[in-house]
């Protein structure tokens, strides 16, 4: 026999779908004959599949351990956690962790998401640090796994969201979505930029290339989509004629930054697929995700929120430029 209690990311399910979630490899059909044959029962009692489920409530699954696992199939595969990404990478950089989210200062070189299956990224060094910490358990990740929320490119460094909750990712997601959260980045750039200036554009991004054009007038294509960026500059660094810059992300599409930059005639330093040249100590382009500011009216349970400003540190290769000014 299998009891699961369910917890606040299945609250609000129906039983079958989540049965569904839970024995992958079984029908429908065999999930309500069990229900009715009483092998699967939700607070000890028989179920029909359409109740809702509430945290604290107890389904019992009376199959064989042999047939749990086969109908659970692919259910539980890919959640062994290995400790690689600890060894890999380190103590996972934690800026900020309530009960819904964690906010991390990723640093470059590291994949928020596998792009294989061999890869290590943020998500599984994410699972093995909240593993650690006894904020999840194997048994959990079953049902929900907490993954990051806004990705960022590999040699990108800086904060990204994460949702431990299901609630929390999807009140995260719903912020990105409509815009609400504030992103700021920062970056080195070549050439000096006067004043602040806001760029919009049209970009399509090619995958087989891995790389982003910019129109600066609609093209009639759908392939390209509308950017909007501002920029600010901060300080500039007159003996290697580059400028410090902080910048908006007011829409959120792949190579963004790096594209508008580029096209205006200011790569960032170390940028080489977007023009930027090679500077010594850099392997990649010079962009760290340095802010983020949450609207000042979040919705409870994340009210606590409101108005508050997060900051990733800026990584060492900064600090070794801005010292030479």
């Amino acid at each position: 026999m299998k009891e699961i209690v369910i917890g606040s990311n299945e609250a609000g399910k129906r039983l079958d779908s989540f049965l569904s979630g839970i024995l992958k490899e079984a029908s429908k059909g065999f999930i309500y004959k069990m229900l009715r044959k009483k092998n699967i029962t939700l607070n000890d009692s028989k179920a029909d599949g359409k109740e809702k489920l509430a945290s604290g409530d107890s389904v019992k699954i009376y199959f064989s351990d042999e047939t749990f696992e086969k109908m659970r199939g692919t259910a539980g595969h890919g959640m062994e956690i290995t400790g690689k990404a600890g060894k890999e990478f380190g103590e996972l950089p934690v800026i900020y962790e309530d009960e819904h989210i964690i906010l991390v200062n990723k640093p470059s070189g590291v994949l928020s998401q596998k792009a294989e299956k061999s890869d290590v990224s943020l998500n599984e060094w994410l699972i093995e640090y909240l593993l650690e910490s006894g904020s999840i358990t194997k048994e959990s990740l079953e049902t929900y796994r907490p993954s990051v929320c806004n990705r960022l490119d590999r040699n990108t460094s800086g904060l990204v969201i994460c949702a431990k909750t299901l609630a929390g990712a999807r009140y995260m997601t719903e912020l990105i979505r409509t815009r609400s959260i504030d992103k700021y980045y920062r970056t080195i750039v070549q050439g000096r930029l006067a004043g602040p200036l806001r760029l919009t554009g049209y970009l399509y991004k090619d995958e087989k290339c891995n790389k982003a054009t910019i129109r600066n007038t609609d093209p009639k294509d759908d392939r390209y989509s509308y950017i909007e960026t501002e920029y600010e500059p901060l300080e500039y660094l007159s003996g290697d004629d580059l400028t410090l810059m902080e910048i908006r992300l007011i829409t959120g599409k792949p190579h963004q930054i790096r594209a508008h930059l580029s096209s205006i005639g200011h790569p960032i330093i170390g940028d080489v697929k977007y023009g930027g040249r090679r500077y010594k100590g850099l392997n990649t382009q010079l962009l760290h995700s340095y802010r983020v500011e949450f609207p000042s009216d979040c919705k409870e349970p994340f009210g606590y929120l409101s108005g508050r400003k997060f900051i990733a540190q800026l990584p060492s290769a900064f600090d070794k430029i801005l010292e030479r000014r």
